[in-house]
């Protein structure tokens, strides 16, 4: 009994570490219809490659993703994927940015658009740019070029992405297994009694 619940609490610390992908209902409750405010309704939302959305509309409407152009335009003479069936699932594979458009008339310019950023996955890991070793000449003096001074590097500096620690579902997850840990580890005490 006793292997039973250490298994138990090893599998109940162990849960916050791993990462739960998320599926983001658009608009919430509401869904995606012309009613929606989708620049409030993404802001303070971290997506992260391995999340989706979900879409979830009435046959009056459809999801399109679109480039920045046709997004800022609601143009839909260029529409990449479309989807049309009423509740539309869409994988974030790719970090960067992603729009998305109803193609009824009227409805974008109406406010019936997405655009979200997809930051990559804590543990993917990304490509550190390291300058080149500086060449000892044997001088003291630090070398110029064309008699300018050194210039650092162009390279900007991305901070990591928030941890998926802070995710509703990870917690909730996190709470349900506790629960069940109390509740175990109270059965397996009154037993011993």
């Amino acid at each position: 009994m006793a292997n039973i619940a250490s298994a138990l609490l090893i599998l109940v610390l162990a849960a916050p570490a791993a990462y739960a992908a998320t599926t983001y209902t658009v608009g919430d409750s509401s869904g995606w219809n012309t009613l929606g405010d989708y620049t409030t309704w993404v802001s303070g939302k971290t997506f992260t490659v391995g999340d989706s959305l979900l879409f979830k509309y009435s046959s009056t409407h459809t999801v399109a993703e679109v480039s920045k152009d046709d997004y800022d335009s609601c143009s839909t003479s260029n529409l990449g994927k479309t989807y049309t069936d009423g509740s539309s699932t869409v994988p974030l594979s790719t970090a960067g940015p992603m729009y998305f458009i109803c193609s009824t008339s009227g409805h974008c310019s109406g406010g019936m658009k997405l655009a979200i950023t997809v930051v990559a996955a804590s543990g993917t890991p990304s490509t550190p740019t390291t300058p080149a070793p500086p060449v000892d000449d044997g001088s003291t003096t630090p070398s110029t070029t064309s008699g300018s001074p050194p210039t650092a590097p162009s390279t900007p500096v991305t901070p990591p992405p928030p941890s998926k620690a802070d995710n509703g579902a990870t917690s909730i997850l996190y709470n349900m297994m506790l629960g069940v840990f109390l509740a175990f580890g109270t059965t397996v005490a009154l037993m011993g009694q």
